[in-house]
C-alpha cells in the first residue's frame, strides 16, 4: 500500500509499516507550516487517515501517536474523531558527552564521568551509541540531543558527524553540537583540523588565554573533587582578542554550513577565565567581582558571553535560520543575575539555558516567580538539570537512579514559572529500567506538563512493570536503594529477593526491567552495603 507523502516522510512511513505490516488503510502524511514544531493533527478525510504535522517532527510525532493508540492493528473506524497534540515545553533536549554516552552496551570503552576524556570505544561506537539514542528520542518526542565531542577524528570526524545528522533529521531529532567560545576544543573537539582550538593555538600562541587560576572547578553538590588533567583539551584562547572571535565566527559558520545540524549549544567555557588586561577590564562590574568571593571564583564570564555570543548567533543563523541556538547561562545564578546589563545585549530568539544543581533547584522551585522570568532580558528561557546524573550526589552515580520524579517536577514547575524547556542528561542506556522510566517521565511531562504523577504511573509505568501494584513496589524499592548510600546486607538481600520473585512471574520486557533492578541491588549486596 502506497503512503501519500512517503517520499518526504520516509521514517514516519517506515514506522507505520513496521508496526502494521501490509494491512494499512489509505494514509496521507502532510507537513503543515502553520502548526508549531512537533504539533500534529490526525483526522479521517474521504476514507484516508491524514496526519498533518508541524515542521521537523510533527508528522513523526503524529504517527507515533497512531502506533501507541492502535495496539498492532490500524482501524480507520477508531479515528473518526480528530486527535491533536502539541508540546507543552517547546524545547526538550538531552545533554551528552560523546565519551560517556553508552547506548550500545556490547562494545568496549564505556566511561561514566569526565569532560576532558579521550574517546576509548572502537571508531564505529560513536554512531552505534547515538543512533540508538536518536531512535529513543524519535519514539518518545524528545526534540534534540546536545553532543559535546560532535567532531572528533577518533570516531569518524566529518563523515560520522554528517551521518548522525542525516539519521537524526530523518527521525525528527535535532542534533545540536556543543561548543565553547575559545575553550572546549573549539568547533572541532579533537583532531588536526583548522577549527580545532589546540591546533589553531599552536599556530597562533599569542592568542592563548592568560588563565587567572588553574583549570577546573568544584560543584558544591558533588561529594568528591573533580580532576582536570592538563592536555590539549584544556587549552583556552583569549576571548578579548579580535582574532579569536573572528576565527570562532568563521568556524561556527562552517559548522552550520557543512552539517545539517539542528542547533548549537554555546557556552563561554566553565573551567576558568582569561586574566589579561582587556578581559579584566571588561569584567569590571560588581556582579562578576562578587563571584570571585564565592566557591565558583571566575569559572566563567557573562560579560565575555555577551560580547561574543551575538556574533556567533548571527553567523549560525545566517546559514540555517531554523537552528535552536542555546546560550548557556551557567550554574545556579538565575535568582542572582550576573552582569545583568551585559545580558541586555544578548539577542532575542536564542534559547537561554539556566543550569541548576540540586540545592539550587530547591530554591528555584519556591523562590522563582513567573513575572521575574517574563522580565528577564533573555528570552526564551529553559532549565537544565545538572543533577540526577553523575555531577551531583555522593560517591555513587545518580546516572542509574530512579530520577523520574525529578524530571516530572522540573517539567511541571518550570512550565508553571514560564520556562519554555528542559534539558537533562541522556547518556546511560534505557536498558536499565530506572533510567528508562526516568526518561519516560522527561518525555511525558515535557510534552504535557499538566499530567499528574498518578496518571503517569497508571498509564506508563504499570503496563511496563506488570501492573499497578508492581509499579508502586518498583518505585518504593528503587527510592529506598537510592536514598541510602549504605544499607544492611540483610535488607539488600530482602529487596533483591523481592525484585527477582516479581521478575520470575513476568515475561519479556517487564521481566527485563525487574531483572535490571535486581541486578543493581545485587551489586550493592556484593559490595556489602
Amino acid at each position: 500500500m502506497a503512503i501519500d507523502g512517503e517520499d518526504h516522510h520516509p521514517h514516519a512511513a517506515r514506522r507505520l509499516r513496521e508496526s502494521f505490516g501490509a494491512e494499512l488503510p489509505n494514509l496521507r502524511l502532510v507537513l503543515d507550516p502553520e502548526l508549531a514544531e512537533g504539533e500534529f493533527a490526525i483526522a479521517t478525510r474521504d476514507g484516508t487517515l491524514e496526519v498533518r504535522g508541524g515542521p521537523f517532527s510533527g508528522v513523526i510525532y503524529g504517527v507515533e501517536e497512531i502506533i501507541q493508540r492502535s495496539s498492532g492493528r490500524l482501524d480507520l473506524a477508531a479515528w473518526t474523531s480528530a486527535v491533536t497534540g502539541k508540546p507543552g515545553l517547546a524545547y526538550r533536549t538531552f545533554w551528552t558527552w560523546d565519551h560517556s554516552t553508552n547506548w550500545e552496551l556490547s562494545q568496549i570503552g564505556q566511561q561514566e564521568i569526565g569532560v576532558f576524556n579521550p574517546f576509548q570505544k572502537p571508531p564505529g561506537g560513536f554512531l552505534a551509541d547515538y543512533k540508538r539514542l536518536v531512535d529513543f528520542c524519535a519514539i518518545n518526542r524528545i526534540g534534540g540531543i546536545t553532543v559535546y565531542g560532535f567532531l572528533r577524528d577518533s570516531h569518524g570526524g566529518i563523515e560520522a558527524a554528517k551521518e548522525l545528522c542525516r539519521y537524526g533529521n530523518e527521525r525528527g531529532v535535532r542534533i545540536i553540537p556543543g561548543i565553547a567560545i575559545g575553550a572546549y576544543g573549539g568547533v572541532y573537539w579533537e583532531g588536526k583540523h583548522k577549527y580545532n582550538l589546540a591546533t589553531w593555538l599552536k599556530a597562533n600562541p599569542q592568542h592563548a588565554a592568560k588563565m587567572e587560576k588553574d583549570v577546573g572547578f568544584q560543584i558544591a553538590d558533588l561529594a568528591f573533587p573533580l580532576n582536570f588533567p592538563h592536555s590539549d583539551y584544556t587549552v583556552s584562547a583569549c576571548p578579548s582578542a579580535p582574532e579569536v572571535i573572528a576565527w570562532m565566527e568563521e568556524a561556527v559558520a562552517w559548522l552550520a554550513e557543512t552539517f545539517e545540524i539542528g542547533g548549537i549549544n554555546i557556552e563561554s567555557g566553565d573551567y576558568g577565565v582569561c586574566g589579561c588586561e582587556r578581559c579584566v577590564a571588561r569584567r569590571a562590574n560588581d556582579a562578576e567581582a562578587a563571584r570571585r568571593k564565592d566557591d565558583h571564583g571566575d569559572s566563567w564570564s557573562h560579560t565575555d558571553m555577551a560580547e561574543n555570543f551575538p556574533r556567533l548567533y548571527r553567523a549560525a543563523k545566517a546559514k540555517r535560520p531554523d537552528l535552536w541556538i542555546y546560550c548557556e547561562m551557567q550554574w545556579d545564578n538565575l535568582l542572582d543575575p550576573v552582569a545583568t546589563q551585559a545580558q541586555h545585549r544578548l539577542p532575542k530568539g536564542a534559547i537561554y539555558q539556566h543550569t541548576a544543581n540540586r540545592s539550587f533547584w530547591k530554591r528555584l522551585r519556591t523562590e522563582l516567580a513567573t513575572d521575574y522570568v517574563q522580565s528577564l532580558p533573555t528570552q526564551p528561557n529553559v532549565l537544565r538539570c545538572q543533577f540526577a546524573c553523575q555531577w551531583n550526589g555522593d560517591e555513587r552515580t545518580e546516572r542509574y537512579a530512579f530520577n523520574a520524579k525529578t524530571f516530572a517536577d522540573m517539567s511541571v514547575r518550570g512550565h508553571e514559572l514560564g520556562m519554555e524547556g528542559l534539558t537533562v542528561w541522556g547518556e546511560p542506556s534505557d536498558y536499565y529500567a530506572t533510567v528508562e522510566l526516568s526518561y519516560l517521565a522527561f518525555s511525558r511531562f515535557g510534552w504535557d506538563p499538566t499530567l499528574s504523577w498518578d496518571d503517569f504511573v497508571a498509564r506508563e509505568l504499570a503496563p511496563r512493570l506488570g501492573g499497578q501494584q508492581q509499579a508502586e513496589r518498583f518505585i518504593a524499592i528503587a527510592e529506598e536503594v537510592d536514598a541510602n548510600q549504605t544499607l544492611p546486607v540483610a535488607r539488600l538481600t530482602e529487596l533483591q529477593g523481592e525484585a527477582l520473585r516479581i521478575m520470575a512471574l513476568l515475561d519479556g520486557e517487564p521481566a527485563r526491567r525487574w531483572l535490571t533492578l535486581g541486578e543493581q541491588i545485587s551489586r550493592r549486596r556484593y559490595m556489602g552495603r
